[in-house]
């Protein structure tokens, strides 16, 4: 599964890898097994071509998932989409039952969880398919957390790719438009804090962000060749979540050809 470009993401992995513990042998009787996570109402077409909405409710939690009819008329894309489906599913019942469990047996209400994706086409090119996701999840806590998630799919090696791997290195991408972003991201916090970033500050807050530890996206303008990248920044990346996300949109400049793997080169073209 591609990687998440977020601390959340990094969150509901850990909390997916939560697992109930194997029966011992012990004395004491035994607790009460929690019951089987009940279907919920579910609606959830065979996909069959064309775009998928599959939403689930039951008392232990909200269930939410689609991707457009681009993504699902290519019929590798869709097995993977569904694929993706099923195990965030499967994992978001888990961690509803196990912290119903905890609840109950340290005397708290439970509130049931939720995971919410919606895959959407940032570009359809004749080769390859670019798409974002936005996300959110909710484990019982003061507010939900959101963030992105991204691949390309090669429609003729039929597999994801991540948008990082297109370029010769990370270090590479964020020479080419790592100070840009740095100065879009401390403009638009300045904005939004009504004041301007210290310079040299330290803050976690107030220092720069490289290109591969957002979202990163590739768009086109044209329908035929990669032009523009996208990058997307999740709440506590940049600043507080009260802050917000933040989404910026750069040209591809011969600086950002000059670092594009020689492979994937005639994928892209030039904005200047």
């Amino acid at each position: 599964m591609l990687g998440r470009f977020t601390a959340i993401a990094m969150l509901a992995a850990a909390l997916a890898g939560c697992e109930p513990a194997e029966d011992v042998a012990d004395p004491t009787p035994a607790a009460t097994p929690e019951p089987p996570v009940p279907p919920g109402d579910t609606e959830a077409p065979a996909p069959a071509g064309g775009a998928r909405q599959v939403a689930e409710r039951t008392d232990l939690f909200l269930f939410e998932y689609s991707y457009p009819q681009a993504a699902g008329d290519v019929e590798p894309l869709a097995r993977w989409l569904d694929e993706r489906l099923a195990r965030e599913r499967d994992r978001l019942a888990r961690n509803a039952a196990t912290g119903r469990s905890e609840a109950r047996d340290n005397g708290f209400p439970f509130n049931a969880y939720s995971s919410e994706t919606a895959w959407e086409v940032v570009a359809d090119l004749p080769d390859w398919i670019s798409l974002s996701a936005d996300f959110s999840t909710y484990t019982g806590g003061a507010h939900p957390n959101y963030g992105f998630d991204t691949v390309v799919w090669d429609k003729q090696s039929e597999r994801p790719l991540e948008p990082i791997t297109f370029f010769t290195s990370p270090a590479a991408l964020d020479g080419a438009i790592g100070e840009q972003l740095c100065d879009a991201l401390n403009a638009e916090r300045a904005e939004r804090r009504g004041e301007p970033v210290e310079q040299g500050s330290q803050d976690t807050f107030d220092t720069c962000i490289k290109p591969d530890e957002t979202n990163l996206l590739l768009g086109s303008s044209n329908g035929v060749t990669f032009d523009r990248i996208g990058i997307q920044i999740a709440p506590y990346l940049a600043g507080p979540y009260a802050e917000g996300s933040y989404e910026f949109t750069f040209p591809v400049t011969e600086e950002v050809l000059e670092v594009v793997r020689e492979e994937y080169r005639p994928a892209f073209a030039s904005r200047n």
